[in-house]
């Protein structure tokens, strides 16, 4: 009998304090529990269908007209709503990085094969940086294609790169050296061969 009262003003209190929308999909229920189960039946099947559609949005998400940080701000983003609504559905880090490969424009493809040619391959955030000074590298050329200057560019890229991540270069005269703005043997004119790449 106690139950029953509990139960009841459990009942009450839930369908006078929910939305009408939502107060249609408990009308019939009887006590609290049918009521949670039709809840959590409910909100389970909406958190489905919006992971689907941020799935779908990440799918066919493509950088456009925004630049290398609001590409990745918007991707990082969804990631996270997907997340949060479920974390089992967590997307990893190399597939997202896969997704944003996908979606770079074609002036970047070039660079992304170089990257991925490398030994070590960069992080999500180091990828983001790179492609950054990719970008800020076109600006400062003032649009102007960079298939003459990309294997210099590819070149400091990975020297920076591998010394941040504990690599580098031997000095030995048979071994790859790295020279300022370029690789192997030290071209006619060029700088000559400093011990730490990217140093003047």
């Amino acid at each position: 009998m106690k139950w029953k009262i509990k139960a009841g003003k459990a009942m009450f209190a839930l369908k006078t304090t929910i939305e009408d929308d939502m107060l249609e999909h408990i009308r019939k229920a009887n006590t609290p529990k049918e009521a949670w189960d039709t809840f959590a039946t409910l909100f389970s099947k909406r958190n489905d269908t919006i992971l689907q559609l941020l799935e779908n949005k990440l799918l066919s998400m493509a950088q456009r007209d925004m630049t290398i940080a609001e590409y990745f701000h918007k991707v990082k983003s969804i990631r996270r709503e997907i997340s949060e609504l479920d974390p089992s559905a967590a997307i990893v880090e190399s597939r997202i990085k896969r997704m944003i490969i996908h979606g770079l424009r074609p002036e970047y493809l070039g660079f992304v094969a170089a990257v991925q040619g490398w030994s070590t391959q960069p992080s999500l955030v180091e990828f983001e940086n790179l492609l950054a000074n990719q970008e800020a590298l076109a600006k400062q050329m003032g649009g102007v294609s960079l298939r003459g200057e990309e294997e210099t560019f590819y070149t400091k890229s990975k020297c920076n790169f591998k010394q941040r991540a504990g690599g580098g270069y031997k000095r030995n005269d048979d071994k790859e050296k790295c020279y300022q703005g370029g690789m192997s043997s030290r071209p006619r004119g060029a700088p000559k061969y400093h011990g730490n790449c990217g140093q003047s």
